[in-house]
């Protein structure tokens, strides 16, 4: 197919893809999405309220928080299974 016919078929599907989504009575408005906190409290409000008030915080708090609560869970994973008798640093691999 020649560039300027594959060109012709990208722009008239943007064009018809857009003119569908008007139609459908999207209007070209923002969606808002926010969180209800109304009955929430303590930390679950103040999370809540974060991600209303500021999406970029939220995401920063988000990207840090999630390792940081995996490393404390391994570790105290780690510390309860070497509590019970479980041992990961010396067992023997089965595969030869």
């Amino acid at each position: 197919m020649p560039a300027v016919k594959r060109l012709a078929l990208i722009l008239a599907t943007l064009w018809l893809t857009a003119q569908t989504a008007l139609a459908a009575g999207g209007g070209g408005e923002f969606i808002v999405i926010v969180a209800d906190s109304r009955k929430l409290t303590g930390i679950m409000a103040w999370w809540a309220n974060l991600y209303n008030e500021s999406h970029l915080y939220f995401t920063a708090l988000t990207v840090v928080l999630i390792p940081l609560i995996g490393v404390i869970f391994g570790v105290l994973a780690d510390f309860i299974m070497h509590f019970i008798g479980i041992d990961l640093s010396s067992r023997d691999l089965a595969e030869h």
